[in-house]
Parts: C-alpha cells; sequence; structure tokens
C-alpha cells in the first residue's frame, strides 16, 4: 500500500516538503508508525502530539485533511483556515518524516457533508455520539469515525496521538479502536493552554482581541469546579452550578452545555467516585468554544523512569516510605515473568511461546513484611522477591520486557493497581506510557559508569560472582540502546517530567529532591 505524501528533512535531509512522493509503507515494516490527525492550522497544541509521537517512534507520519463529513451545513468548512505551506515548515522544524495531504476525492468523498455524500460511513455508538457536542452536531462524530478509520488502515499506524480537550472525540476514537480490533494504541496528550488557561485551538484564529479575553473565562470556570472537586465536593449539580456561575459573569458568552460525564463511556454521572469528565461547549460571536477538565477522585501517583542502574528501586521505596504511598515495583514484574520463562526452558526470542506462558500464570502483589519491599512479588504462592534479583534474570529481562504480550499483561495489571492512585512507580515507560497521566514524573539520570560501580557493589552484597566494571559498563550501554530502541514503549523522558541526575548524590539526598518536587507540584494542581 503507497500513500502520496510530502517528506520533511527529519532524516532525510536531500528531500524537500515541496514535492509529493510515493511512500510504500511495506518498507517501514521494521519501524513503529506513529500518526498524528490533524486539519491543518497547526499550533502548539499540535506540537505537543507531534513530540510525544516522535519520542515513542520511528517514523512520525502527519495527516492533514480539512474533513468536510464533520462540518454541518452552517458550519465553517469553507472558513476554515488553511495554510498548508505555513504548516509543512511547522512539521519540517518540529521533526515529523512525512506530511500526507490526501484530497476529498482521494478519500472517497465527493461532496461537502455527510448528509450529501455518499460514501459509506462509519457509525459509532449512538449512545455516545447523542450527547454533549452531538446534540447540536448529529452527524459531526460520524463523519470524524469515518474519515479516522480511513486513515488508519492508510496508514496502518503502530499509534495514534489526540488531544485531551477534544474529549468525545478520544472517547469514540478509543471505542472504535477497540470494537474494530485495530492493533494500534491510542495515546491521549494533555491540553495545551495559553497563559490564561484558554485551551489552543484553530478556531481561536477566529477571536478578537476582546473576544479572547472573554474566552479565558471557560478555563477559569472549569478551575473553580476543581477547587471545589478538592475541596471535597462529589454531586455533578454542585460542581456544575460552580461552572455556570463563573460564566454568568461574561455577558457576551453563550453556554450550549456544561456536564459532567464519565470519560470513556460518556455516561452522565451524579457523582463522581473514580473519575469524571467536566466539558463545556460554548459561543463567543460566531465561534464555538470547547474545553473539559478531568476530576479524578485519587491519591496521586508518582512515576519515576530512567535507565537502568540510575537508582530508581531504591530511590522509590524510600519516596512511597517517606510519603505513606504503596511501592509499585513494576521492575520486579517484568523480572518476574523473565524467571519464569527461564524457569519453563524457553528462549527469551521465543515470542509466542512467551505469549502462551504469559497467558497461564498471573503476578500476585501482596503486602510484605520485609522491610525492604513494600510489596511481596509472588507466583503460584511462591515469594520470588530474591530469586528475580539474580544475573541471570538481570541479563534476561530487557529481552522478555521486549515482547508485546508481557507488556500488555502487565501494564493492564499496573494500571489496573493505579485507578486508585497513592502509589510510586518505577521504570522505563511509567510516565509515559503506564501511567501518562501521573500528577509527578521523575525521569533518574547517572553516567554509565556510576551505574556500572553501583551495580558491582550490588552483586557484592548479594554474593555474586566477580563482574569487572568494564563488563558492566558494556552490559549496561547495551542494555540502554535496547530500552531507548525498543519499538513497544521506549525507554523516553516524558515532556513534563523533571530530571534529576544522581551522580555523586545519596539516595536520602535524592528522595529529598523529588519529595519536595512532589509537595510543589500537589500544591499547584
Amino acid at each position: 500500500m503507497a500513500l502520496r505524501c510530502y517528506l520533511t528533512q527529519r532524516r532525510k535531509p536531500n528531500c524537500v516538503v515541496d514535492k509529493p512522493i510515493t511512500w510504500d509503507i511495506s518498507n517501514l515494516s521494521y519501524t513503529t508508525v506513529g500518526l498524528v490527525p490533524t486539519m491543518g492550522a497547526l499550533h502548539r497544541g499540535h506540537l505537543s502530539l507531534i513530540h510525544r509521537a516522535c519520542e515513542e517512534n520511528h517514523t512520525v507520519i502527519v495527516s492533514i485533511f480539512v474533513n468536510p463529513l464533520q462540518f454541518g451545513p452552517d458550519e465553517d468548512y469553507y472558513n476554515y483556515p488553511r495554510i498548508l505551506e505555513q504548516d509543512y515548515q511547522f512539521c519540517r522544524q518540529a521533526g515529523v518524516d512525512a506530511v500526507f495531504v490526501p484530497t476529498s476525492k482521494e478519500m472517497g468523498i465527493g461532496l461537502k457533508n455527510s448528509a450529501e455524500s455518499s460514501v459509506i460511513q462509519v457509525i459509532p455508538p449512538h449512545i455516545m455520539t447523542s450527547v454533549l457536542c452531538g446534540r447540536s452536531r448529529p452527524s459531526h462524530f460520524q463523519g470524524v469515525a469515518t474519515i479516522v478509520i480511513k486513515l488508519f488502515n492508510l496508514v496502518q499506524p503502530e499509534r495514534v496521538y489526540f488531544g485531551q480537550k477534544d474529549g468525545q472525540q478520544l472517547a469514540i476514537i478509543r471505542k472504535l479502536v477497540a470494537d474494530l480490533n485495530f492493533p494500534m494504541e491510542v495515546i491521549a496528550c494533555p491540553t495545551v493552554r495559553e497563559i490564561s488557561g484558554l485551551a489552543l485551538s484553530s478556531r481561536n484564529n477566529y477571536l478578537t482581541g476582546d473576544q479572547i479575553q472573554q474566552a479565558n473565562g471557560l478555563y477559569r470556570a472549569l478551575i473553580k469546579a476543581k477547587e471545589g472537586f478538592g475541596s471535597g465536593l462529589r454531586r455533578s449539580k454542585t460542581l456544575i452550578a460552580l461552572v455556570r456561575k463563573e460564566l454568568a459573569q461574561i455577558s457576551s458568552l453563550s453556554v450550549e452545555y456544561i456536564e459532567l460525564v464519565e470519560p470513556n463511556t460518556l455516561m452522565p454521572i451524579d457523582i463522581v467516585e473514580d473519575e469524571g469528565m467536566l466539558a463545556i461547549a460554548a459561543h463567543i460571536g460566531n465561534t464555538r468554544l470547547i474545553d473539559n477538565i478531568i476530576l479524578r477522585n485519587r491519591q496521586p501517583i508518582i512515576a519515576i523512569d530512567g535507565p537502568a542502574g540510575a537508582g530508581k528501586s531504591t530511590v522509590a521505596h524510600q519516596v512511597a516510605a517517606k510519603l505513606k504511598l504503596v511501592y509499585l515495583d513494576t521492575g520486579a514484574m517484568y523480572r518476574a515473568i523473565t524467571w519464569l520463562v527461564l524457569q519453563h526452558g524457553i528462549k527469551v526470542d521465543d515470542e509466542c511461546a512467551i505469549a502462551e506462558l504469559v497467558s497461564h500464570y498471573c503476578i500476585e502483589l501482596t503486602p510484605s513484611e520485609d522491610p525492604l519491599y513494600s510489596l511481596t512479588i509472588m507466583i503460584n504462592g511462591n515469594n520470588l522477591n530474591e530469586e528475580i534479583r539474580s544475573v541471570e534474570v538481570t541479563s534476561n529481562v530487557s529481552a522478555v520486557a521486549s515482547h508485546k504480550s508481557v507488556r500488555q499483561a502487565l501494564v493492564k495489571q499496573q494500571q489496573t493497581w493505579g485507578q486508585k492512585g497513592g502509589l510510586v512507580a518505577e521504570g522505563r515507560d511509567i510516565g509515559t506510557h503506564v501511567f501518562p497521566d501521573a500528577e509527578v514524573k521523575i525521569f533518574l539520570n547517572a553516567s554509565i559508569e556510576e551505574r556500572a560501580r553501583r551495580r558491582q557493589q550490588d552483586f557484592q552484597r548479594q554474593g555474586e560472582p566477580e563482574v569487572s566494571l568494564e563488563q558492566l559498563e558494556k552490559q549496561i550501554a547495551e542494555r540502554d540502546w535496547k530500552d531507548s530502541n525498543r519499538e513497544v514503549s521506549p525507554l523516553q523522558k516524558a515532556n513534563n517530567a523533571i530530571e534529576i541526575n544522581t551522580d555523586g548524590l545519596t539516595v536520602s539526598q535524592v528522595t529529598a529532591i523529588i519529595i519536595q518536587k512532589y509537595q510543589h507540584l500537589i500544591s499547584e494542581l
């Protein structure tokens, strides 16, 4: 299958952006492909999606298509901003590999709106499209779903990226991907805002200076509800009343809806038990704006990422103990699976056998009486806290953890643990993949020399055979490369993570730095 794309200069300096080429995506089978679907008029909000995609994939494609199917008869299809040359330059500077700019004809659409078009369309569940924006835009999400599914089929990405600002669209696309068994991840990225709080949108270009000042009130109103939620308010009517009271002060603003719904199903909720999405749609002049905020009834999550030997496990354990949070040792979970693979004599590159093995075993996490561990890692009633830290397990865990079946099974269990929050988790993709909505993200780093020295000391304490520093440095460098280049959730620093270099710092010092930053960030939430 081939796409007519425009190459940027991210990795191909001899290509020019204004000449279309045919990209045979079968040639990309050895890479991971990330897709950022857009309608153009790109801004910093799109940039955050692109940066995330570039961090997590070998190849990044941005699609630009002003989709006529998602516009109603009286909406702004013809006036929607089209600045293609500027968008090309934006993508080149952002590090995109290719820009896919199909025509309506190439997308199989002959007419401008869904009511008149004869194209076969994808119809999402009515229960999700008849609420929120769907009330005033009855064919909108049908049009969105049709083009998004076409893009998925054409580009065949491993990951697709959408902003949280369009919360209803995000929920519907997640549902479509799950129900239609698309082999891809839907990555939600936080809403990007102006300093004033106004959510970035291409339609902000329609607003005058005075109208922008008025539009800032949408976020202020959401923050009022968030503050009320933080003080213990949980009832939908009470929280919505706080929003409505704030918006009533903006005389030129016309409210279309203010609703509190479950973020994934979009069903209305009366009381927020776990989490809720408080969503607004309003008009200022002829411009329709939407925004939302997620209210979570949970304790914060601290996600600590970093390369092997940076001190994540020891630091995370101490942070959890001092803050009285649960320490979720995700690395130990992967070690447990690795131990299981080795016990069964399975080769670490035998993906089918490992997938079969993982499907029959479940890791148990129970409170530990051992002061060294917050949780005991068990399989079939066997305590594996010591066995999983052997040299053999250590040398094979990266290879086992790279298999999709292993990661999918363990990430699902980790996310279940994280639903109530109140934990410290460490690993190599905790802040980027497992808990992307963690309140506090830390990236611990250290030089290879320092990490090798620490590893040697660990082996000595455990009574393991002596390993030279030179050999350990080589092993660590190889593991860094494997972890950073694996196709599934590679080691990356999250965009909003705080990096701490631990060279020359004691565990207590690093712990104190994280706790200080945690307390500061939580005070701002």
